[in-house]
């Protein structure tokens, strides 16, 4: 039996184990790894087959031009430019969630609430891609946008990639806020205007000594989330 066989993660331990990371080694990332990551991302389900997405995978200057032009826009207050459809600010539960990941964070990084210029700073790190060796910005084509379907089977792609690349000792986080400024991203990872920008995950070594890679999220309990038709028990 091959070793590497052997001794890879169980599916359990990849899908419980896996949390997002946000502080990354120096470390480069070899683009044969990323595309044994990508092979196997993309055996993900999509809708009659039609396998959508598209990647652009983007490190070194190109990468840095991405990150100083997201910052400089955006604390210039350019709007934001993201291409998917947005519902707005969150609410209820769902903001729930969202102000409790953060507290979490905030606690993990020492981040007091009235300190504005370490809250600033923390998400200036979203546009920069949370200074990650490897951005993979994922598209599809425009002929099918519109429709839900496309961004639909880009998620599924996406959470099959961050899943195959722990898998592999890497990290990632999905970011949205490295694409705010799609212009900017369009220029520097040569994206034509035949692809929509879906999402980028930042991808890298995880680094032991930032606090907030050890952060493990709350999730929804199965009977918080399911309703069982049809069954006897």
């Amino acid at each position: 039996m091959d070793a590497s066989i052997s001794t890879a993660p169980s599916y359990d331990d990849v899908v419980i184990g896996r949390r997002s990371i946000r502080g990354f080694t120096p470390e480069p990332v070899s683009k044969a790894l990323i595309r044994e990551v990508l092979e196997l991302a993309m055996r993900a389900p999509s809708s009659l087959n039609t396998q959508p997405w598209n990647f652009y995978v983007v490190a070194g200057e190109p990468l840095d031009r991405i990150r100083a032009g997201n910052t400089e826009r955006n604390l210039a207050g350019v709007p934001d430019s993201r291409e998917f459809r947005s519902h707005g600010a969150y609410d209820g539960a769902h903001r729930e969630r969202q102000i409790e990941i953060a507290k979490q964070l905030f606690a993990a990084m020492g981040i007091a609430r009235e300190d504005k210029a370490a809250r600033q700073d923390w998400v200036l790190r979203g546009f920069r891609q949370f200074d990650a060796p490897v951005s993979i910005v994922v598209t599809y084509d425009r002929s099918i946008h519109g429709g839900d379907i496309a961004p639909f089977d880009c998620g599924a792609v996406t959470n099959a990639l961050v899943n195959a690349a722990w898998s592999r000792g890497l990290g990632c986080v999905i970011n949205s806020q490295g694409i705010m400024q799609s212009p900017v991203v369009r220029e520097h990872a040569g994206i034509p205007d035949d692809q929509v920008i879906m999402i980028c995950v930042a991808l890298g070594w995880p680094s032991d000594d930032f606090p907030a890679n050890a952060v493990v999220s709350r999730r929804k309990s199965v009977d918080e989330a399911a309703v069982f038709v049809g069954f006897d028990d």
